[in-house]
């Protein structure tokens, strides 16, 4: 039985999502209306600088500014800006970010700290952008401080950015609070990317093939690098800013590659020279930027826009491409990847053109674009991993299929070539027949497709000779009728045989038609002509020339000469005209020549060894088959049977035998197990095992598992199995006492007679119930089944069918009666009747009456005794003389009426059952009968 696998309560399952979904919108809400407590400050001080500045311009004139705030300062040019400190100033640090420019604090005219990034790398015009901190104390109070800021790019030229004042670590707190969702999800996409990339790669390594996730995962990872070089905490996150700040720039303009590469293999390569394209432009780029940027001569800032142009161009292929796609295929998976890479796209775009109006980005678009893609894509992967799978799975069952397919043709060859080598005379028969038939199919014009099926086919046209005897397949003289008649029914054997075979096309028609003639008096269905299946027609020359041309037992090989005449005198009336022409023209033309592979006679001598070996080799495996399947029917610790052998056994005893069957059970087994362990309880378990054994003449026995053991006693009275069992508990009680930790263990049974035609199941739940009545009394001994329930006897009263019965009692059945006649005697009378009726045209009639239970009522053994004693006694009373009765089964008679109009039979039989009726009148179980002639088969009549 297969278990259906757990479904989760769908209620529950909602409960919890609804429950999570109100925490989510819960913690959401609070964290956007709650205070901040993150960042609280009683005093209400604040790390922003609010002094006044003043700009000292080059042409000498000065300018009240607002920090932050951007002014018009020609690069190369240093822009200087200066304040007073308060009187009451006390900071240990303050501190400006720098946006690629070079930074000088002076304090009281003296220069404090300086930023410079051109000591730190080789190449390139800027500093990179960072935080630069300047020690301060009370001491500076009331001083001037002075802010010169050099840049040499156009973009950030007079940029200001915001001035912090106080502790390091509250500055820095102060921007991380303000900044940490950019680098927070950049980081987070930076690991994904790397495990989606990983995973994409062992997905590779283990489906052999190459998965698009993998490019997305470089893409993402372009993008998060973005996120974290534009994050304002990047010099803390990683040792040197400045290559953190140029793999920005590096990775927005090769970000086309990996887009281009993932669209394409998305798109299966459609646009292959579109997005080949832009990935050479790309490339181009790259380097002629990178050069620049090497030499001094631009940063890579400063040629951004190029890398820009060409990140658009990119997004516009995209973007058209999968247009394109969609509308041809409507895919639901292209719109949804579609919806994902457009919506990163216009974030990147957003994201890349914000640079021009702003300082810095924090590229949360984009991260959040990239989640979106990277979920839509993994659920991509999946449907692809699953037609893959779905993929190789049916590969691998069209490979089993074949290597199966293969394998049967090659065992239903052997076995063909196994029943050739019941005569030594048709050796290599099938074989050459195949060929031959392949020769005249290839004029016929057949693809090789249909010519490799129909030699398949061929191979197999004599398979029902293996139920032929050996006796007449090699007889040397003439076959008599009755011999060939067996002969003839191999075709329908054959097709018997191969009816379930799907693999062959045409092989019944063959097997079956092979033996037709073109004038309609072939065998076994006499077809004629056209109605003669094709294949067969072909067969048929093929299967005649070998005959004709092969040496037999009964003549010898016929010269060529005969051969042909012998076809022409035949086409039209026992050959397919066109095919005989055919094949008569192959024969003229020495094309007749086939290849005589391992079935070669003549030429291989060691042919006949080989078949001897493959004959050999099915019947070894056969051999090897039946004795592991008997070993793996008995029970490795008793010896004896185990449940399903056994059980089957006896049930199949039980249908020709009446006799008692015995559920035997050993007590105090797990006692013996809990003190002594379970080695004394195998010792016991065997020890009954092998007293049991010593039984199997005179009864079945098997071990049910566990403690619990059943025996059958076949053809015995409640006398002898009296005996048997009692002496099988003294044995057992004798031999215990050897072993001390066996002093315990004891053996109770119960025990039900049957009769012919019981049903196992009810006999057996019987001795169990009878076993049952042992253990609740007291346990050691032995009891009969005597009362049965209510439902009891339900079964007892199977049908049987008359016809088949009457065919047994001619051949003689096995059961045995308990009337004047016993089963066997009434079977003998019962076939002298049969000849004496068909001799003299007698009228006999062979009756079944079935006592069948009344549902209304509850059932005892006293009734079913009660009534089946009056049953008999209205019988014997009411049948004549010369008419025979016996007990079939425990329920069931069987009458012959001799002579007897069938018009009267109805009135014999109600005479009888009034009889029963006077008899016994409690109507628990009411009789019903049946009949049918002796001397013909027909339905019995009700």
């Amino acid at each position: 039985m297969i278990r259906k696998p757990y479904k989760t309560n769908k209620n529950i399952s909602r409960l919890f999502y609804i429950l999570m979904m109100i925490i989510f919108v819960w913690f959401i809400g609070i964290q956007i209306l709650g205070p901040d407590e993150q960042f609280f400050d009683q005093s209400g001080h604040s790390i922003i600088y609010n002094g006044t500045f003043t700009w000292k311009k080059s042409d000498g004139t000065k300018q009240n500014i607002s920090v932050p705030g951007r002014y018009k300062v020609p690069a190369k040019q240093t822009m200087i800006i200066t304040t007073t400190l308060p009187d009451d100033y006390n900071e240990n640090v303050i501190a400006i970010r720098s946006s690629l420019q070079d930074v000088r604090f002076y304090i009281d005219g003296k220069l404090r700290k300086e930023y410079n990034a051109k000591s730190l790398h080789r190449f390139g015009k800027n500093s990179a952008s960072r935080y630069i901190f300047c020690n301060t104390s009370s001491a500076d109070a009331g001083k001037e401080l002075c802010l010169e800021l050099t840049t040499y790019t156009s973009n950030y030229s007079g940029v200001v950015n915001t001035i912090y004042c106080g502790d390091q670590m509250q500055i820095w707190s102060y921007i991380f609070n303000h900044n940490f969702s950019g680098t927070v999800i950049g980081s987070f996409i930076f690991f994904a990317s790397i495990v989606t990339i990983l995973f994409s790669i062992a997905l590779g390594i283990v489906y052999k093939t190459k998965f698009n996730m993998e490019y997305l995962g470089w893409c993402t990872l372009m993008g998060s690098v973005w996120m974290i070089g534009e994050s304002k905490m990047r010099q803390i996150l990683v040792p040197n800013a400045s290559g953190l700040a140029t793999s920005c720039f590096i990775m927005l303009m090769l970000c086309p590659l990996p887009i281009s590469l993932y669209v394409n293999n998305l798109q299966k390569g459609k646009y292959k020279k579109i997005f080949q394209s832009i990935c050479f432009i790309a490339l181009l780029n790259f380097i002629i930027c990178t050069i620049l940027h090497l030499t001094g001569v631009a940063d890579y800032i400063e040629t951004m826009p190029a890398a820009h142009a060409i990140l658009i161009i990119t997004f516009l292929a995209v973007i058209l491409t999968f247009l394109i796609r969609y509308w041809n295929h409507r895919s639901r998976s292209d719109c949804l990847l579609f919806f994902g890479l457009l919506i990163t796209m216009l974030s990147v775009i957003f994201e890349a053109i914000s640079v021009y109006y702003k300082v810095s980005v924090s590229g949360v678009f984009v991260g959040i674009a990239i989640l979106i893609l990277l979920f839509i894509n993994v659920i991509y992967t999946i449907h692809i991993i699953r037609d893959i799978i779905k993929r190789q799975q049916q590969e691998e069952l069209d490979k089993r299929k074949k290597n199966i397919e293969e394998m049967s043709l090659q065992l239903m060859q052997m076995l063909s070539t196994t029943i050739e080598a019941k005569d030594e005379y048709t050796k290599g028969h099938s074989h050459r027949v195949a060929e031959y038939s392949v020769l005249i199919a290839r004029e016929l014009g057949w693809n090789e497709k249909e010519l490799s099926n129909l030699k398949n086919a061929a191979h197999l046209h004599d398979i029902g000779k293996i139920a032929i005897p050996d006796t007449i397949l090699n007889k040397p003289s003439k076959l008599s009728e009755e011999e060939f008649s067996i002969i003839k029914e191999h075709t329908i054997i054959g097709a018997n045989i191969l009816k379930n075979i799907s693999l062959i096309d045409h092989v019944q028609e063959i097997v079956r038609n092979h033996h037709e003639r073109y004038d309609g008096n072939g065998y076994p269905d006499g077809l004629k002509g056209k109605e003669i299946p094709l294949h067969a027609r072909i067969v048929a020359v093929a299967d005649s020339y070998d005959a004709m041309s092969s040496q037999r037992i009964y003549r010898n090989q016929l010269p060529p000469e005969k051969i042909i005449q012998e076809l022409e005198n035949n086409k039209g009336t026992q050959f397919d005209p066109e095919i005989t022409d055919i094949f008569l023209k192959l024969l003229r033309e020495d094309r007749i020549h086939v290849k005589e592979d391992l079935l070669s006679i003549t030429e291989n001598t060691q042919i006949p060894e080989a078949e001897i070996e493959m004959s050999q080799f099915i019947s070894d495996i056969m051999s090897t088959i039946r004795t592991q399947k008997a070993k793996e029917n008995l029970d490795f610790l008793t010896g004896l049977p185990t449940r399903n052998k056994g059980e089957q056994a006896i049930a199949q005893l039980m249908k020709r035998h009446s006799g008692c069957l015995v559920f035997m059970d050993m007590d105090n087994l797990k006692t013996i197990n809990d003190i002594y362990g379970h080695k004394a309880g195998d010792r016991v378990l065997k020890l009954l095992g092998n007293l049991l054994l010593e039984y199997s003449s005179e009864c079945l026995v098997c071990r049910l598992g566990g403690d619990e053991f059943l025996l059958f006693m076949p053809n015995a009275d409640q006398n002898s199995i009296t005996e048997v069992i009692t002496a099988i508990f003294k044995k057992f009680n004798t031999r215990k006492e050897q072993d001390p930790e066996l002093h315990a263990a004891s053996i109770s049974a119960g025990l039900y007679m049957c009769n012919i035609g019981d049903s196992f199941d009810e006999c057996y739940t019987k001795a169990d119930k009878a076993l049952y009545f042992v253990k609740q009394n007291g346990k050691s001994d032995f009891s009969f089944y005597r009362q049965i329930s209510e439902s009891g006897c339900d079964d007892h009263t199977v049908k049987n069918d008359l016809s088949l019965i009457a065919k047994a009692l001619r051949e003689n059945g096995n059961y045995s009666g308990v009337l004047d006649l016993d089963y066997r005697e009434f079977a003998k009378i019962y076939e002298y009747m049969h000849h004496l009726g068909n001799r003299y045209k007698y009228h006999c009639y062979l009756v079944m009456v079935t006592m069948e239970t009344n549902p209304d009522h509850i059932m005892y053994i006293e009734n079913i005794e009660d009534a089946l004693d009056c049953m008999e006694q209205a019988i014997r009373q009411k049948i004549r003389k010369v008419d025979i009765c016996t007990h079939y089964s425990s329920m069931q008679y069987l009458i012959i009426l001799y002579e007897t109009d069938e018009t009267k039979i109805p009135q014999i039989m109600n005479r009888i059952f009034i009889e029963y009726y006077k008899l016994y009148s409690k109507h628990h179980l009411e009789p019903t009968y049946e009949y049918i002639p002796i001397m013909k088969n027909k339905a019995p009549n009700i």
